[in-house]
């Protein structure tokens, strides 16, 4: 069974474009350096050629991981209207004990960056919020202990 893939339009965009770079530009490169290495001679010793064969399996790789997420895209709304549940594409504000108000937009796995705020459905925090209300609390083992997170809006 294939899993769906949580992204935004924007995010959907940037994984088509590097796509369609890595098909029409990079692979071909790739294909013109292995050619130019086997003219070299002996491809036992050939450090060149198994360079660029090894390249070639990373680019081979990262298309098809590419392919993949496009085929299996799940379309994230990412605003419009108040939602009663948080779910992926929500924004959510907690208040933390002790810590304040926090905000989180819950993105699929290949957009997550905790550092801008965009956490995983997949992750600790965002399994946890998924499917809850505002009001409701939920508290969410991490490394510096056990944290308490209570759902202040979802937007």
């Amino acid at each position: 069974m294939q899993k769906e893939v949580y992204l935004t339009h924007e995010k959907l965009e940037k994984i088509k474009t590097e796509l369609e770079e890595l098909r029409r530009v990079r692979r071909p490169e790739i294909v013109a350096r292995i050619k130019e290495a086997r003219a070299l001679g002996d491809l036992s010793e050939n450090a060149e050629y198994h360079s660029a064969r090894e390249e070639q399996g990373f680019i081979e790789g990262k298309i098809e991981e590419l392919e993949y997420m496009v085929k299996n895209a799940r379309m994230v709304d990412e605003g419009g209207k108040a939602k009663d549940r948080v779910g992926v594409g929500s924004k959510v504000i907690c208040s933390i004990e002790k810590d304040g108000k926090i905000e989180f937009m819950i993105v699929g796995s290949a957009e997550a960056d905790p550092t801008s705020g965009k956490i995983s459905n997949e992750s600790p925090i965002g399994k946890a919020l998924m499917g809850k209300k505002v009001g409701e609390a939920v508290e969410v083992a991490i490394p510096a202990g056990n944290v308490k997170y209570k759902i202040v809006s979802i937007k």
